[in-house]
This record gives structure tokens, C-alpha cells and sequence, in this order.
């Protein structure tokens, strides 16, 4: 059944899905393959669509943080292999080995249950041991590295086809702690060869570490947030990236107010001059942070106008008496690109202290995602 949608909206530019995966592979060495990081939906950017793009694309591998999340990778129709991140919950294993999923491990409890149940399928399963190098979340410490390989041997049906850390620092590029970690990592991985195994994914590089710390010790790199479009690293200059989400919505309703007439929730705002206010049908429970209430801007014929007042659950407020022209119905962009004027989700997250991804993962699975550039899936 075909309905009409209110004007809230994401639109998905797989052109610059495409734009940025291809600047990231001319930055790496051919013998480098790429996994790109498609958990939590793609980062609010639709997992299915954006791995179908990026399966076309050349991806070698996609990262999922969870058996849910690959199961629709599967049905989706993608072929190549999936790597979960976080491991397989007991009570997954079967899910591993019938989607032919790879999965992480770091402890011996999950080794014996994978082994188990790649005996009772008469199946391999192949796993990317994670080592933790200095993040302190999971992963074998280094020092633990020697007794979990000797305990590692013994199982028959588990071949280890990738090693991997995660970086913590990776964002700024010169600190130290990069150097620690990759130096550990580099240690783990000669005591695995030494030990008899030969994985083939040897992995570290984030999207900041790809740019910035090319080390011959990697054969993937694990890029997500510049797929997307946001950059990857703490105060320096911008990667040319295009955005990939375009949040819009259009102008419901104008109004205008006198001098000394207060605006939404609390009269955080009053004007204070002849006010011309426009209702946007678009709020917090759509992932337009009521952080950025008084704060935030959005775009309206190819210029800034102020929110006004506090971001409502379902409504926000704009302040358009600057803008010129202004109509019912114009169009409303909150992030993205409106012409040649651009809200990056960088600006969001300076102004409500959290980072790009935070933002992507917001915004709300009841707005509705219109792809761009390629058949809608």
C-alpha cells in the first residue's frame, strides 16, 4: 500500500559512499585488502544498501558487531565474508557456521563451544583472534598470548585466519600510545608465526590509521567513519570526503511573533524584535539532539537560520526572519548539503560534546532513508 510520508527525511548519496571508498583504496597499498565497518545499521546509514554499494565496489570483508546484524547482511543477499567483531554468544554458534560468518575470539570458553559445534556440523570455523595491545576492552593480553596459543592448538576445527587490535589513540595521529600498541601488536604476531599459525587478515587500522599510520605489518584495513563521510581524526584538516547523510525536512507552518513572545518549552527564547518563525516537523525523537536546542542552525535556501527555543520531541522551531523569500513547504536541511552551504556532523558534535558517529547513530529508524544513486534495495 502507497502512502505520502511527512517531509522528514534522510537521503543516502551512494555516489559519495562510492567517492570515499575509493579515496580510501587509492590511500592504501594494493596488497591491502578492506573491511568496512557496517555495524549499528551502517552507522544509521542502512547496512543493506550500503554493503550492496560497497560489495559492487570491491569490499573484500564487512565488520558486523553482532550475529543480528549479519543474519540481514545475509538475507540481503551479500556473499562476502562477514567478520563479527564482538564474537558469538554462547548459543551462536550454529548461526556462525550455517551463515559461514567469521568471528573474533578471545577466550578459550568461546574456542571449546565454537569447536563443539563445528564437530557436530562437520565444519571449519574460521576466527580472527583479537588482541588487546593497549585498548583495555577485549582481547588477549600479550603477556596471556603464549598459554592461550598452546591451548589454541587443540582445537582441531577452529583455523585462524585473522589477528587483530584495536587502536586507542589512533585519531591523534602522533601520541605515543600509537607507536605502544602497534609495537605490541607486532610482537603478538611474531610469537602466533613462531607458534606454527599463518593468518592471513592481520589487521589494526581503523579509519584514522589508515591515513595516517600505514604500517607493512597489515594486510586490512578496518575503515568506518570515513566511509560515511565524517573525519576521522581530532583537530586537523578535513580529509575531502563528501557526506553521505542528508537529513531534510520542510517548512510546515510560519508565524509571526512580536517582541516580548516567548517560543517552545521553558521561554528559553523570546523574541526580541518582529520574529518571523518557522515549525519544522522534526525533533529529538528523530534524532535532532534537544542538546542543540538555542544552538543549532539549519540550512533554508542555501542559507543559515538559528533554531529558536528548545528542540521538541516532534517539532523544532526556526528563527527566519534573515531569510528572504521564505515560503510554507521550502525545504529544511539539518545535516548535509544544501547547494554550495554545508552542516557537517562535525558541528553537531562540537556543540553537544560527543563525535560524528554518535550523531549518524541517532538519527531515528522512523525517518524514512531515500537512496541516492543507485536502485533503492
Amino acid at each position: 500500500m502507497m502512502y505520502a510520508h511527512r517531509p522528514t527525511e534522510v537521503e543516502i548519496d551512494l555516489a559519495a559512499l562510492r567517492h570515499n571508498y575509493a579515496l580510501l583504496r587509492q590511500q592504501l597499498p594494493a596488497s591491502v585488502g578492506v573491511l568496512a565497518v557496517v555495524k549499528a545499521d551502517a552507522y544509521g546509514h542502512g547496512a543493506i544498501a550500503v554493503a550492496r554499494t560497497l560489495q559492487q565496489s570491491g569490499a573484500d570483508l564487512f565488520g558486523v558487531a553482532i550475529a543480528e546484524e549479519g543474519l540481514e547482511l545475509r538475507r540481503a543477499g551479500v556473499t562476502r565474508p562477514v567478520l563479527m567483531l564482538g564474537g558469538a554468544w554462547p548459543g551462536q554458534e550454529e548461526i556462525v557456521l550455517e551463515n559461514d560468518f567469521q568471528t573474533s575470539v578471545f577466550d578459550v570458553e568461546q574456542l571449546q563451544r565454537l569447536q563443539q559445534a563445528a564437530e557436530r556440523a562437520d565444519r571449519f570455523c574460521d576466527c580472527h583472534l583479537k588482541i588487546d595491545s593497549g585498548m583495555g576492552r577485549l582481547g588477549v593480553l600479550p603477556e596471556a598470548l603464549p598459554a592461550f596459543l598452546d591451548q589454541l592448538k587443540r582445537f582441531s576445527r577452529i583455523r585462524l585466519v585473522g589477528v587483530m587490535t584495536h587502536l586507542a589513540m589512533a585519531d591523534c595521529v602522533d601520541h605515543p600510545h600509537n607507536r605502544h600498541q602497534i609495537n605490541q601488536f607486532r610482537v603478538c604476531v611474531a610469537q602466533l608465526r613462531a607458534a606454527g599459525f599463518s593468518p592471513r587478515y592481520i589487521h589494526a587500522a581503523n579509519s584514522a590509521a589508515s591515513f595516517s599510520l600505514a604500517d607493512d605489518l597489515w594486510t586490512l584495513a578496518r575503515p568506518g567513519i570515513v566511509l560515511y563521510g565524517g573525519q576521522p581524526f581530532a583537530g586537523t584538516s578535513a580529509l575531502p570526503l563528501r557526506p553521505v547523510m542528508h537529513f531534510h525536512t520542510q517548512i510546515a507552518h510560519l508565524k509571526w511573533l512580536q517582541p516580548g513572545h516567548s517560543v517552545s518549552y521553558g521561554q528559553t527564547f523570546v523574541a526580541r524584535r518582529p520574529t518571523l518563525l518557522a515549525a519544522i516537523p522534526v525533533g529529538y525523537a528523530d534524532g535532532f539532539n534537544r542538546l542543540l536546542s538555542s544552538q543549532a542552525e539549519v540550512l533554508i535556501r542555501g542559507q543559515r537560520a538559528p533554531v529558536a527555543g528548545r528542540i521538541c520531541m516532534d517539532w523544532t522551531l526556526v528563527d527566519v526572519t534573515d531569510v528572504e523569500g521564505v515560503q510554507p513547504y521550502d525545504r529544511v536541511t539539518l545535516l548535509g548539503c544544501d547547494g554550495d552551504c554545508c552542516l557537517y556532523a562535525e558541528e553537531w558534535a562540537e556543540k553537544i560534546g560527543t563525535i560524528s558517529y554518535e550523531v549518524f547513530c541517532q538519527v531515528s529508524k522512523r525517518v524514512p532513508r531515500v537512496y541516492l544513486g543507485a536502485e533503492t534495495p
